[in-house]
């Protein structure tokens, strides 16, 4: 069996972390089964490495090596592209086409971002797992394949499974041995190392001096987030190498280079929110609590004028009574009240509270008047239409037209009030 050190230089992996070494130690002692293997690990980690690791050392290596990025092939094509189809099964199937699973028979397909397939792949792909077979897409003949799966993902698969994103069951048929390899910021050690290779075969590339990193520089390269992990680390250094005319670089110019971290995007760790997250939540409470005090204030404006002009609904400002009910309709006041909503006395409205509205900081209006002077609506309505039908002799036309509503609507009111 092969050693650690000779499977990274053989495969050039670079870093002597740990946990990286336990993660090339699991997959050169699971290389020789058929069992599946899951890697995870974040964005840029180097996990497309383990597959090839596993396949070179499997009684497969002289089988086909099929590596697949699930999260790049289309919804509505990745079946076929997995499994094949037949002629005419789907518009433009202009021929039968073999698919990944029958062509890599014997050999080892790595399924990428195994986490972004279908609900509707994820069963056709438990099959395979279980007992080997798949049926191509328009045909019901069921093929065979001797086929070894080794996927990876950068999600957190029990969130996606306790979402109804990914099947459980197909989760433990992946994951009979999970290998997981850590991100660069927790491989302190390594970052510089990488760096210089980095650094050096660029060098090589564009025929150039290697650039050369000054302490400082060095510190904070070690120390930095490298959200993108080694991705992010390989395109920083080939900028550096092809923009920087000086080959010793200063932390002022690295700097340069890196996003700065106070600058990311919010993000979501150990399934809380940020910070920043209930700030905004904060921000939508304050804008609805402002938006139900100017409601309320508009609402004790409209009961003001309400008994300034003795309850005469065609005197009031119609804007007013259409920002409070959302509608100007002069029947608004008789029709869309309660039967049991109540208003105050019109001596009341010359408080304290009413003449300073717009500065006064209590908006709690029940508070303004005397619970025991307060009028219900309703006998505020009998008293109202009595007087009114009085003054025109009985005549309900009159009596309506005086009192801002329908003929129709003051008769409803004699007959339920019983005048």
């Amino acid at each position: 069996m092969e050693t650690v050190q000779s499977i990274k230089q053989r495969f050039e992996i670079i870093g002597n972390d740990p946990k990286l070494n336990r993660a090339v130690e699991k997959a050169i002692q699971v290389a020789p089964t058929d069992i599946s293997v899951l890697v995870v690990g974040e964005s840029g980690v180097g996990k497309e490495s383990i597959p090839k690791i596993i396949h070179s050392l499997s009684h497969r290596k002289h089988g086909k090596y099929i590596a697949v990025n699930c999260g790049a092939i289309p919804e509505g094509t990745i079946d076929s592209e997995l499994f094949g189809h037949e002629k005419g099964s789907f518009t433009g199937a202009n021929n039968a086409r073999e698919g990944y699973f029958e062509v890599a028979n014997g050999g080892t397909i790595f399924l990428d971002e195994v986490g972004e397939l279908p609900l509707t792949t994820q069963v056709r792909l438990l099959r395979v797992l279980e007992n080997g077979e798949f049926i191509k897409v328009g045909s019901s003949q069921v093929q065979k394949t001797n086929v070894r799966i080794v996927a990876a993902t950068n999600v957190n698969m029990f969130d996606a499974i306790e979402k109804g994103k990914f099947r459980e069951d197909l989760y433990y048929r992946l994951s009979t041995v999970e290998i997981g390899l850590p991100p660069l910021r927790e491989r302190k050690e390594d970052i510089h190392l990488l760096f210089r290779k980095f650094a050096s075969d660029f060098a090589h590339k564009y025929k150039m001096p290697a650039i050369k990193l000054d302490d400082d520089a060095v510190k904070y390269l070690q120390n930095y987030r490298w959200s993108g992990n080694i991705r992010q680390l390989r395109n920083s250094a080939e900028q550096i190498s092809v923009l920087e005319t000086k080959r010793e670089i200063s932390l002022q110019t690295l700097l340069s280079y890196l996003p700065q971290e106070g600058s990311q995007l919010p993000s979501v760790i150990g399934g809380k929110k940020a910070e920043n997250d209930f700030s905004t939540e904060r921000d939508i409470l304050y804008k609805v609590l402002f938006d139900m005090k100017s409601d309320l204030n508009d609402l004790k404006k409209l009961t003001l004028e309400l008994m300034k002009n003795g309850s005469k609904v065609q005197d009031i400002n119609p804007n007013l009574i259409q920002k409070v009910y959302g509608k100007s309709d002069e029947e608004t006041f008789f029709e869309e009240q309660p039967r049991n909503a109540i208003i105050p006395k019109a001596e009341e409205i010359e408080q304290e509270e009413f003449e300073d509205d717009e500065d006064d900081n209590n908006y709690l209006f029940a508070e303004t008047v005397e619970e025991e002077e307060i009028l219900k609506l309703e006998q505020k309505e009998i008293e109202l239409i009595k007087k009114s039908l009085e003054k025109n002799k009985g005549k309900r036309k009159a009596a309506a037209d005086e009192l801002g509503i329908s003929e129709r609507t003051l008769y409803r009111k004699i007959k339920q009030y019983d005048l």
